[in-house]
């Protein structure tokens, strides 16, 4: 049948809709194939040509290409001697869909784990206090949990590392793995000395660290992302038959810096020459990522009195605009590979560390055209009054200010531009304004600090134990010695205890000698204390 020909040569590939279609279409016209003559197929020269049915050429998922075969092929003649024969016995093929599979694959099998590894963290959140050159640290300590889940199982060897990765996002090669990412190990940890078979149940192991306040903070940034990694890994000892896959445990720890505040506003005046205008601002010279700021904002020196024509010149405020920039600065270094010599015909030349990368963005922006006090009653006291509130945008992704060993720094400005034109006005006449289409752009930038917020937390060095000023520095010293087997009346050296009044009967303390021997017993008394 010319039809199967074509279908040999199908791509595998089709959809499974395409192929069910055509398995439909097959089936119902297989009456009227049967009834064709063998020979149906055309041919044009020397070459056959094998078509499809109707039914198949009307399908819109027909391939594009007709595969040829030349008369005196052998493989033309053995399909059409098989094609014949399906016909005169009825066979048919089973339908197959190529990359269909159902069931369970082996891939998806259960893997039997004899243990895990989990972790619980009982420091504080990591927060260094203090700028990196007077900050001592943050300190790291937990438990990890190996959970033995077989009878019995063998650890080879159990450790434990605590790494920062600093990973360049314009490395100094591309495509350089050593380039992109520098890792570097902070501590590491060896649980067991030797191989040790632990039952069934929790085990725990105890860890610690004090890291360096020099340490910088995480940071995710457009040129470079910091982060410490926490790897915890337990190796089983094979029993020679399946191998037992190791036990990871990674996680990924927070670390922020906070640093100390002012309670006193930051206090800052500019002078725009050649105007006589001066803006005065008091503003927090730190500020967190969660939470608005306010800007007190005064310009005075805004009027001015020409004498000669009798008019009064005013500066007036038509538009203000505030943005938070972040500035990053990094060295992307270099691997040995790709690190270059500075002067090759030089002897002793030092190889380049990197390249100075830089990249400014905004994280907080906002534009006003009202919303401030203006006062022009007084010639020579015209005055500007606002108070602006900013803060970082609501999907900003911001760093905190930092400077690492490596050459990483982050800093942070608050920029404000104000747009100012000129008018004038006669003295006796003030509401007569007149435009000069004179203007200026007075534009202002204010160091800021952006850092997260210490709360009630303190530095580890400052936490200390109870002092208690009562307590003597020993306990005090007895003169004599008491033998409680003695003759000495016992009740003698007792001091007796006074207690709050009570309305019961008074318990006093009753020492009888029997046979060389003394003992004593409390006795009920209804005098008084």
């Amino acid at each position: 049948m010319p039809h199967r020909v074509a279908n040999f040569f199908r791509s595998s590939t089709h959809s499974l809709e395409h192929q069910v279609s055509n398995f439909t279409k097959k089936s119902s016209s297989g009456s009227r194939r049967r009834a064709s003559p063998p020979g149906s197929g055309r041919s044009t020269g020397s070459e056959l040509v094998a078509y499809t049915s109707e039914e198949e050429l009307d399908d819109s998922h027909a391939p594009p290409y007709v595969p040829r075969l030349k008369m005196g092929d052998s493989r033309t003649s053995s399909f059409t001697s098989d094609s014949h024969k399906e016909k005169d016995h009825g066979h048919h093929h089973r339908l197959s869909f190529p990359g269909m599979h159902f069931g369970r694959s082996n891939k998806e099998s259960h893997v039997h784990t004899p243990a895990s590894l989990d972790w619980k963290l009982e420091s504080p959140p990591i927060v260094m206090y203090g700028n990196a050159e007077n900050s001592t640290g943050a300190l790291l300590s937990g438990q990890l949990f190996l959970h033995i889940k077989d009878e019995a199982l063998e650890i080879e060897s159990f450790t434990a590392t605590l790494t920062i990765r600093v990973s360049q996002k314009k490395p100094f090669a591309n495509h350089c793995a050593e380039c992109t990412s520098q890792c570097t190990e902070i501590k590491k940890w060896s649980m067991l000395e030797h191989p040790l078979v632990m039952m069934r149940g929790q085990h725990s192991f105890p860890f610690s660290v004090l890291m360096e306040g020099h340490l910088p903070a995480s940071m995710e940034t457009p040129l470079v992302s910091i982060s410490y990694e926490f790897k915890a890994e337990a190796i089983p000892r094979s029993n020679g038959i399946t191998p037992v896959p190791p036990i990871r445990l990674e996680k990924v720890l927070d670390v922020k810096r906070s640093l100390p505040a002012s309670e006193i506003p930051h206090h800052s005046v500019r002078v725009f020459p050649p105007t006589n205008i001066k803006a005065s601002a008091h503003y927090p010279h730190v500020i967190h990522p969660i939470g608005s700021y306010t800007l007190a904002l005064r310009l005075d020196g805004i009027s001015k009195l020409n004498p000669r024509v009798n008019t009064i010149e005013y500066w007036k405020l038509k538009k203000l605009t505030w943005r938070l920039e972040e500035t990053i600065k990094t060295v992307a270094p270099a691997c040995g590979r790709h690190s270059p010599r500075l002067g090759d015909s030089e002897e002793g030349a030092q190889p380049k560390k990197g390249i100075v990368r830089s990249d400014t963005r905004i994280i907080g922006e906002k534009t006003l055209f009202s919303g401030w006090k203006s006062d022009y009653t007084s010639a020579n006291d015209a005055k500007v009054e606002l108070e602006l509130e900013y803060s970082l945008g609501k999907h900003a992704r911001s760093a905190c200010d930092t400077k690492s060993q490596d050459g990483t720094e982050v800093s942070h400005q608050l920029m404000v531009e104000m747009v100012v034109s000129q008018e004038w006005a006669p003295v006796n006449k003030p509401s007569l304004v007149t435009h000069t289409g004179v203007g200026r752009i007075l534009r202002m930038h204010f160091g800021t600090i952006l850092t997260e917020r210490g709360g009630i937390g303190i530095s580890w060095d400052n936490e200390a134990p109870p002092i208690y000023q009562d307590v003597p520095p020993s306990p005090p010293a007895y003169s004599q010695e008491t033998n409680l087997h003695s003759d000495a009346s016992i009740a003698e050296m007792i001091e007796p205890l006074d207690g709050a009044l009570t309305a019961g009967p008074v318990h006093r303390l009753v020492v009888e000698e029997e046979g060389g021997s003394s003992r004593g017993h409390w006795r009920a008394s209804s005098e008084g204390r």
